[in-house]
């Protein structure tokens, strides 16, 4: 959702004071991040856990849930990142830096009500464009999920269609129906 703040520089942007639900940057206008509500907060927890609870994957990876990243000449904060862990932002203390100014390997984008599924897709599209090897989009309502990589994307996936991320996270796949069943009422 647009707001009143248009015309600004990235650099004046990136001044702000942080906001709640989350200001983001994009092509040029500050947008407002819509209040996740229960489907998004459960997929987004669950797909995270998912890809975290990958002994072998968490040797190699970081989650990051809602963290800001800015590259390209704008600013995000998309639902999930992956980095590789040698490519994880660090400060000058080698902890994780405070700030993302490089491309994540994966950037997921959760579908709320009051967004446009259209936008969402348009935005995983220019992550592969402008660095991101692997986008992905998820609708939690309709249990659809595409992925897009150099090269295009996969269309929609649904059920037992399979969710192939080993080109970044090697070996992990999980079905769409896995991939959905955090937002089932009784998922552990």
């Amino acid at each position: 959702m647009a707001i009143a703040r248009q015309g600004l520089t990235l650099e004046e942007f990136l001044g702000l004071p942080e906001a709640e639900p989350a200001l983001e940057y994009w092509r040029a206008e500050v947008t407002q991040k819509v209040s996740p509500k229960g489907p998004h907060g459960a997929l987004q927890y669950g797909f995270g856990r998912r890809i975290d609870d990958v002994g072998s994957l968490r040797r190699l990876v970081r989650v990051f849930t809602e963290t800001r990243v800015t590259f390209a000449g704008v600013s995000t904060v998309p639902d999930l990142i992956v980095y590789r862990r040698d490519r994880v932002p660090r400060d000058s203390n080698g902890r994780v830096a405070e700030d993302f100014t490089t491309p994540p390997d994966i950037a997921v984008e959760i579908l709320s009500l009051g967004q446009s599924r259209r936008e969402l897709m348009a935005r995983c599209r220019w992550y592969v464009e402008n660095g991101v090897p692997l986008a992905v989009f998820a609708d939690p309502l309709r249990l659809v999920a595409r992925l897009f990589r150099t090269g295009g994307e996969s269309g929609d996936l649904h059920g037992g269609d399979v969710l192939d991320l080993g080109d970044v996270l090697p070996g992990f796949t999980i079905t769409i129906d896995e991939l959905f069943a955090p937002v089932a009422a009784d998922w552990e």
